[in-house]
């Protein structure tokens, strides 16, 4: 089992797009670092959906529905997508800021690799964002 975050404008596809989709595919990426991630995704595994640029915070769970396939918004057969489907929000939005807060959280891709669309978490970090989701004095 893998641990993923994946990260998108909320203006341009939004948790809540998502949700009222049911399942997306994770098309457009063209970044190799990223698409690597998207290559090693398997059936499965667990990926937080983070809002990027406005509101920049961890919003909810999804998980892996569909491994890498061919990106089928483009003819060029280096890019790839994977299916995702959204399981729960998270109790409260974890932020960015509270991220780079947290010791716990200091070697997290998000905060070393900020511009990465598609990053592995350790499991760990999932589990540290997802307690710090429940937290109510945050």
């Amino acid at each position: 089992m893998n641990y993923w975050l994946v990260k998108s404008e909320p203006f341009v596809y939004s948790w809540n797009d998502f949700v009222t989709a049911g399942k997306s595919v994770w098309d457009g990426v063209r970044n190799y670092q990223a698409r690597n991630n998207l290559q090693a995704m398997k059936e499965g595994d667990w990926v937080l959906f983070y809002h990027s640029n406005e509101g920049m915070e961890v919003v909810g769970i999804a998980q892996v529905l569909k491994e890498a396939y061919p990106d089928p918004t483009t003819d060029d057969p280096r890019w790839v997508v994977v299916e995702l489907v959204p399981v729960q929000p998270l109790a409260k939005p974890v932020t960015l800021k509270q991220i780079k807060a947290d010791n716990r959280l200091d070697q997290i891709a998000l905060i070393r690799q900020s511009r990465l669309s598609v990053m592995p978490i350790r499991p760990e970090e999932f589990d540290v964002i997802l307690s710090l989701s429940q937290n109510e004095s945050t």
